[in-house]
């Protein structure tokens, strides 16, 4: 019984913390207002950074909210605010405008810099939950940030404070990218290691096989000599070419499997009387992602690779692009 009664409590504890913060979020809707769009002004007329700032539990969601403006095109980095008490904050040039966050708007490490940002007359922007605090009476712009209670019972721990602002600062990062016309491309420019600048910046030509490592025959070669090349090359498929190295069709593990069940002698027959011919195939400056949606389509496993004159450059298959981490 202790053990079931521990169990309700805690759920019960967790979906007050849930509901707590959902009413923080939900009292930010109003807060959408004309500061909101000042704020967004201050940002999109900045020739230069948007340093974010705070301390304590508010410096950890300054971090990422820097880092979310960041990745969608705003310029900005995390300035720690007791650090640039002491030589970062030359960090701050005139041609920046500063975010700052601090629930109390009291942060004695934040107001000491706040003589400076004004000599350097550097626009402000304050989001705290005090709005006639110190900080959001010297800010250019101030947003309330402001929560009911915190979600921690004593009161004490900044709960639902932190979400407010975070959620804010989301709200401030996505409006600047939909203002700066920010696209999937940008994106995937700031973010090469991820998954979408993968999908996004990764073209055939970097992932496909060239050269001597690219199965080929020539028309009029024996099916023969043709599986040999599959097996030397082992992509489980080769291109079959011209004499001037021209695409004319591929032959492939199945290819091969219908030959079987037809009794053709292996030996006899030329590779162009069994060869898939108008096959699909795809440039090397087309993206990778381009390249899954074929074969995933056309329920293939290799694509050849030709430039503009039909001449055979390369050859992918889907394990190059599960190496790539396309897939």
């Amino acid at each position: 019984m202790p053990d079931r009664t521990q169990r309700e409590k805690l759920l019960q504890l967790g979906r007050a913390v849930v509901e707590t913060e959902a009413e923080a979020v939900n009292g930010l809707l109003s807060r959408i207002d004309e500061a909101f769009y000042r704020a967004c002004r201050c940002i999109l007329d900045c020739k230069a950074r948007t340093v974010v700032t705070g301390m304590g539990k508010s410096g950890h969601v300054a971090r990422k909210v820097a880092a979310t403006l960041a990745s969608t095109g705003t310029p900005a980095f995390f300035v720690h605010p007791g650090e640039a008490g002491h030589g970062d904050l030359g960090m701050i040039t005139p041609r920046d405008v500063v975010l700052a966050l601090s629930n109390s708007g009291e942060t004695d490490e934040i107001l000491t810099l706040l003589p400076v940002i004004k000599r350097l007359d550097v626009p402000l922007i304050a989001l705290t939950g005090q709005p006639a605090s110190t900080l959001a009476r010297a800010a250019t712009v101030h947003i309330d940030v402001s929560v009911p209670r915190e979600a921690c019972p004593l009161g004490l721990a900044p709960t639902a404070s932190t979400t407010a602002a975070l959620v804010m600062g989301d709200a401030l990062a996505v409006a600047l990218l939909e203002a700066r016309g920010f696209s999937e491309q940008d994106f995937a420019l700031s973010h090469p290691g991820g998954s979408l600048g993968r999908r996004l910046l990764l073209r055939v030509g970097d992932i496909m096989h060239r050269g001597e490592a690219v199965p080929r025959v020539q028309t009029g070669t024996p099916l023969s000599a043709t599986l040999m090349e599959m097996t030397a090359k082992g992509l489980g498929t080769t291109a079959v070419v011209d004499g001037d190295n021209r695409l004319v069709g591929i032959y492939t593990d199945g290819d091969l499997r219908r030959t079987l069940d037809s009794g053709l002698d292996l030996h006899n027959v030329r590779v162009e009387d069994v060869m898939t011919s108008g096959c699909r195939s795809i440039a090397a400056d087309a993206l990778a992602a381009e390249a899954l949606h074929m074969m995933e389509e056309y329920k293939i496993n290799a694509l050849p690779v030709v430039d503009a004159g039909n001449i055979l450059a390369g050859m992918l298959n889907m394990h190059d692009l599960l190496r790539a981490r396309v897939v």
